[in-house]
Parts: structure tokens; C-alpha cells; sequence
């Protein structure tokens, strides 16, 4: 197990680092050119995320569930609805702000509207580092299988991937309210610092909880396409030229489709 921590540090590390390295473009960007970008990033983060859930989590969920003599579908639509349940709830609960929307969700708060921004993505990060943990710690429990452990690894690579185009998603649209290039890069790079922290919890949880491995890996599915539903894909489609939003989903399906076939 121990080796699965280093793996899942090192693999939510890997997707933190190209968090940072996409609101970093917000250092190079001019500051009324975003919106375009910002659909583009929104559109392939939702294609990414929807490949992933199905090939990296609902796919090894209802392999581990078979294979521990339970009725795969079970587990795998169970712990789906539990993961869409959950982002739910923190949706409704989380004070957090979306760009382009004039009203804040979640709990009434003080908060300011730049930290209700970060917020928002923070939030879509929950998932995607748990996701990479659970891979991790699945690939643990099967003895270090290769396999599972370069999917666990193709799983890291297209959330960072992803990563890339959703801190720059963060970074843009607070450049737009008004903070600096440098403020703007830093809460863009911070949104995604959730996911080390949840990716080696999971891990460290993941000994005492081995039963319930399709219903978790299930779980971040499920709260993923939430996050892609509600969120990505509308955004994705605010204002004129919303077919960039779609090609970005297209694009962002295909690159993790590819990644989690030929690495996995």
C-alpha cells in the first residue's frame, strides 16, 4: 500500500502541477481574449472527464464487482447515484459562484466573488482526485497488477491533461473581474491543490474499505459527470460560437479514450 501512496502522490501531484501550468497562460493571455478560451477549456475538461468515468471508473468497477461474485451493474449504478447524491448536496451547500452567473449558489456567505470562483472548480476537483487515488489503490489491492497500475497511471495523465485547459479556466475569468496576472495565477493554481489531498486519503482509506471498491470507483464516476452536466458543459456553451464548446468535448473524449485504451 505503501507504494500506491507514492504512485497516487506523484499521480495527483502530476495533475496539481498542470493545474498551475494552465493558469499560468493567464500571464500571457490578453486579458479581453479569454471567453473563446475559456469554452474551448471547459469543452475538452467535460470530454475528459465523461471518457474517464466510463473507461477508468465504471468500467473496473463492474470488473472488481463480477470478479468478487456480486452482480456488476449493482454496484456500478448504486454508487453512482451515491456519487451524483454527493456532489449534490456540496452544490447546494458550498457557497460558490460560476462566471458569466449573477447570483451565488450554495449557502448564503460573506464571502468575496473571486473566492467564490475558486470555489466553484475547487469543487470539481474533489472527484477527480479521488478518481486517481482510487485507481491507484485498486491497482494495490490486486498485488501491484501492471495493468491496473498504467491505468491507474493513463487515468493521471488525462485528468492532468484536462487540468491544463481547467486552471486556465479558473485564471481567465478571474483576470476578467479585474485582480492581477499574478493573483489571478496563483488562485487559478490553488483551485487544484484538493487533489493531492483526496487522492492519498482515499489511498490510506482504501485497506480498510477494499469491499467497497465498485461502489467508490463508481462513486467518483458519478460525481464526475455531475460536475460535467451541471456545470462544464453549459459553460462550455455560454454566448455566440458555442460549437467550440462541443468540439472541445469531442476533443477531450477522443485524447482520454486513446490514453485509456493504449496505455491501459
Amino acid at each position: 500500500m505503501n507504494r500506491a501512496i507514492y504512485w497516487a502522490a506523484a499521480g495527483t501531484g502530476f495533475t496539481f502541477l498542470m493545474t498551475a501550468l494552465g493558469a499560468a497562460l493567464v500571464l500571457f493571455v490578453r486579458r479581453g481574449a479569454g471567453k473563446t478560451m475559456q469554452r474551448l477549456c471547459l469543452g475538452f475538461a467535460a470530454g475528459v472527464m465523461i471518457a474517464a468515468s466510463v473507461w477508468s471508473l465504471l468500467i473496473p468497477a463492474i470488473e472488481e464487482a463480477e470478479a468478487a461474485g456480486m452482480i456488476g451493474w449493482v454496484p456500478a449504478a448504486g454508487g453512482f447515484l451515491l456519487g451524483v447524491g454527493l456532489l449534490f448536496a456540496l452544490d447546494a451547500l458550498l457557497p460558490h459562484l460560476h462566471p458569466d452567473a449573477g447570483a451565488t449558489e450554495g449557502l448564503p456567505s460573506s464571502f468575496r466573488r473571486t473566492t467564490l470562483l475558486v470555489l466553484a472548480v475547487t469543487l470539481h476537483n474533489i472527484p477527480e482526485g479521488m478518481a486517481v487515488g482510487l485507481s491507484f489503490a485498486l491497482a494495490a489491492q490486486h498485488g501491484g497488477d501492471p495493468a491496473l497500475y498504467a491505468g491507474a497511471m493513463a487515468l493521471a495523465v488525462g485528468i492532468g491533461i484536462q487540468n491544463f485547459p481547467e486552471g486556465a479556466a479558473v485564471a481567465l475569468p478571474l483576470r476578467q473581474e479585474g485582480l492581477s496576472r499574478t493573483r489571478s495565477f496563483i488562485y487559478g493554481s490553488l483551485s487544484g491543490i484538493v487533489e493531492p489531498f483526496f487522492g492519498i486519503l482515499v489511498v490510506l482509506l482504501a485497506k480498510d474499505i477494499a469491499p467497497l471498491m465498485p461502489w467508490l470507483l463508481s462513486a467518483a464516476a458519478g460525481a464526475m459527470i455531475y460536475v460535467v452536466v451541471e456545470e462544464l458543459i453549459p459553460e462550455a456553451h455560454l454566448g455566440e460560437h458555442s460549437n467550440l464548446g462541443t468540439l472541445g468535448v469531442i476533443a477531450g473524449f477522443v485524447v482520454m479514450m486513446i490514453l485509456d485504451v493504449a496505455l491501459g
